[in-house]
């Protein structure tokens, strides 16, 4: 496998499950890190039972979140398993894990432990709360992290309405993003000094990171904002609204597009009601003012719409489903689907890079392991002898993948 990407020759050790902590190691794979995952002996990642749905018996869970990587399989149980480990760490850039607090040292794998023997690494935690804290030894999931950061608290359709946590787990998802941001910063900061760190972040934090606008509002005011909808908390009318055949979303939200919105619609009377005069007042008259556009926009078809919009500068966009996203030309374009190569079914789609750069490509370079697919092969390339590698397979020390 020919990596590409500024991270070409960056050795990762993924110790991570489910969504976090492989979201981090996806990205890092993308830019062109080796990304070594290393799974649990006997069954794996927890996603490759999140079935259905499956491409003739691989999980499209978990083929989706470890596109890009190299697997093995350990037994961190077993001495040898655990001495397997220690020899790869030794000289890796960069591990995740994303075990309870005190997991990885109870292993005698943590950091103070780890960096004894490699004080160049990164060393990145990915938990439900962080390190420190009353919560520190609180198991952590998405669900878990939307509530109590507060995001369901305003994810809904308006107040009264029972908490709606988001569609996507956005908590998981940009949890490992932190945490690929956290390890690059950790890695400049080793390339100027030598000196590795821990890095440590949470999906709580990540959900508190997602609260930006509607904690602007409860800091300066006292007040918990409630859930509007796909409306926005600071700027009206910016919403999701329904055409004769379908919805769309529009930004109306400043003086220019609002100016514009009303003159496409044939409501420019509106400009002089004191109603809706400025952002504040459109603000404070949301209901009212989205009637009063509604009935305009459901008289024609979505597609119209988008087109006499577009025309008017005013930014738009259909709501898509999924397969519809999947299809659109700027997706395909933005080579966001992408087919790569699995070594048991063949040719399989998945997302493809959200970064891109004009000197170092970055790409989706290889289908998500088979269980221990790659252990043969990675303790060969950390100096293990092939009969050394045998006896741990024959020990259990190690999972190794036979081909078919």
């Amino acid at each position: 496998m020919q990596k590409t990407g500024p991270l070409t020759g960056v050795k990762v050790i993924e110790m991570c499950h489910v969504m976090a902590g492989p979201t981090c190691g996806r990205m890092l794979a993308d830019m062109g890190a080796d990304v070594i995952k290393l799974e649990r002996v006997p069954d794996g990642d927890d996603t490759r039972r999140m079935l259905p749905p499956d491409i003739e018996g691989e999980p499209a869970a978990f083929m989706m979140m470890n596109s890009g990587k190299r697997g093995i399989a350990v037994d961190l149980k077993n001495e040898r398993g655990k001495d397997v480990l220690k020899r790869l760490l030794a000289t890796a850039d960069i591990v995740t894990e994303n075990y309870r607090a005190d997991t990885m040292a109870k292993l005698g794998l943590g950091y103070e432990e780890l960096r004894k023997v490699n004080p160049a690494l990164v060393y990145c935690a990915i938990s439900g709360f962080g390190r420190t804290g009353p919560y520190a030894s609180r198991g952590g999931y998405d669900l878990i992290a939307q509530g109590m950061s507060g995001l369901m608290s305003f994810t809904g359709e308006g107040p009264g309405r029972p908490p709606v946590k988001v569609g996507a787990p956005v908590c998981d998802i940009t949890a490992g993003i932190l945490a690929a941001m956290g390890v690059l910063a950790a890695y400049v900061h080793r390339l100027k000094t030598g000196e590795g760190q821990m890095v440590d972040t949470s999906l709580y934090e990540a959900g508190i990171t997602l609260s930006y606008w509607q904690s602007a509002i409860a800091l300066a005011t006292g007040i918990a904002p409630g859930p509007m909808g796909s409306a926005h908390p600071l700027n009206a009318p910016y919403q999701a609204v329904e055409t004769a055949d379908g919805w769309i979303t529009f930004s109306g939200a400043n003086d220019r597009n609002w100016k514009r919105l009303l003159e496409l619609l044939g409501l420019d009377e509106l400009a002089d009601d004191p109603r809706f005069h400025d952002n504040a007042g459109r603000m404070g008259n949301l209901d009212e003012l989205m009637e009063l556009l509604s009935v305009e926009f459901r008289k024609k078809p979505r597609d119209t719409w988008l087109a006499e919009l577009e025309a008017a500068k005013i930014p738009a966009g259909p709501v898509f489903d999924v397969n519809e996203m999947h299809a659109d030309p700027h997706t395909l374009a933005r080579d966001m689907v992408v087919e790569v190569e699995h070594d048991r079914i063949g040719s399989v789609k998945t997302i493809g890079c959200p970064v891109k750069f004009t000197e170092t490509p970055s790409a989706v370079h290889s289908a998500a392991p088979i269980y221990a697919q790659h252990s043969r092969e990675v303790l060969a390339e950390f100096g293990y002898a092939a009969d050394e590698i045998e006896s741990l397979v024959a020990d259990g020390a190690v999972i190794a993948h036979d081909p078919l």
